[in-house]
């Protein structure tokens, strides 16, 4: 994309800083941190919602089954003293019918009671073996539930352990990011810094090379030539002047391409610009053509001088980012260019 700026006076003015690249890459590589770092925290605040989720449900079911506990345990209660009733009443019963049966039978009173009393007998037996068919079910109940309720309080003690491992793991991957974080912008940082170092030795060089030349300068972090030193007018072939000119550009690329250690990915960007007058021949149908064919003619020298295509960009801007704005023909010359930059990819 073309970054426009606006040069005014008879001053080149600011460039734009290759730092400024190599803050953009920074800032996206952490941006990618933060973004895979909440992701991590969606899919961990996921897992712990679930395992609260499931946390409250045991707490619940715990809550109810101790409920229902303590009222199986009420009605065994009842039972048994139901069942204590029962069986004072059947003993009070058994002594009525000995006494009975030690009395004389002669007597239709006594042999009435006597039948009454085995009828009392026979029936609360019968209440007392159903009373404790009862007592067995609710002690059954009891015991049922007492496991139940065993099994959920595992249950919870497990997803106890489980939410407090993922907290911990979750710990854990917060401080690698940040950690890996850390140690990306001190990689960052050293590269920037050296690479500021061999751009300055790249660019006094070629100084030393280009030294005493007014049409090929250094500003700021650029080297700027002009068209008409590279290319004759509406062309993209380059002139005798300006293969020598990039000759020597190539000798300086290929000496500092031996110095810069492998770590550091750098690539020297070539960008071409034409003035605001438009072009329209066969071959250049806008200005954009132009501009990029006459980047493209300066790659192609520079790889055939020796220089890795992998180091190398082409880029054109047409008249879309000129140095000075206005009409004369001193602002269209200034205009058209070719910009050489050493930066990181």
């Amino acid at each position: 994309m073309a970054r426009g700026r606006n040069r005014r006076g008879g001053e080149y003015g600011e460039f734009w800083p290759a730092y400024v690249d190599v803050l953009s890459t920074l800032l996206l590589v952490v941006t990618l941190l933060m973004s895979i770092f909440m992701i991590a925290q969606y899919f961990a605040a996921q897992e712990s919602s679930g395992k609260d989720s499931a946390l409250k449900r045991l707490t619940r079911q715990i809550s109810e089954l101790t409920s229902l506990l303590s009222l199986e345990k009420g009605k065994s209660k009842t039972n048994e003293d139901e069942l204590s009733t029962l069986q004072a009443s059947l003993s009070a019963l058994r002594e009525e019918n000995s006494r009975l049966s030690g009395l004389s039978l002669g007597s239709d009173d006594q042999a009435k009671a006597a039948s009454a009393a085995a009828g009392r007998i026979a029936a609360l037996s019968s209440d007392l073996e159903k009373e404790r068919e009862v007592s067995s079910d609710a002690l059954a109940k009891v015991d049922l539930l007492n496991q139940q309720l065993l099994a959920l309080r595992r249950q919870l003690a497990a997803l106890s352990e489980a939410i407090e491992a993922s907290e911990k793991k979750d710990r854990e991957s917060q401080d690698r990011i940040k950690d890996l974080g850390t140690r990306l912008n001190a990689v960052l940082a050293r590269q920037v810094q050296e690479l500021q170092r061999y751009r300055s030795d790249f660019f006094g060089r070629l100084r030393e090379l280009l030294a005493g030349r007014k049409d090929i300068r250094v500003v700021g972090d650029r080297f700027v030539f002009q068209s008409e030193v590279l290319f004759p007018s509406g062309q993209a072939q380059m002139t005798a002047e300006g293969l020598a000119a990039i000759d020597q550009l190539a000798a300086a690329i290929v000496e500092l391409e031996r110095q810069i250690p492998r770590e550091i990915d750098w690539a020297l960007q070539v960008d071409g610009h034409t003035d605001a007058r438009p072009i329209a021949s066969s071959q250049f149908p806008s200005n954009w053509e132009l501009s990029t064919a006459r980047a493209a003619s300066v790659v192609k020298y520079l790889i055939a001088r020796g220089v890795p295509p992998k180091r190398l960009v082409a880029a054109g801007y047409g008249e879309f980012a000129p140095l000075e704005d206005g009409s004369g023909d001193d602002v269209f010359r200034r205009n058209r260019r070719i910009e050489l930059k050493l930066t990181n990819r």
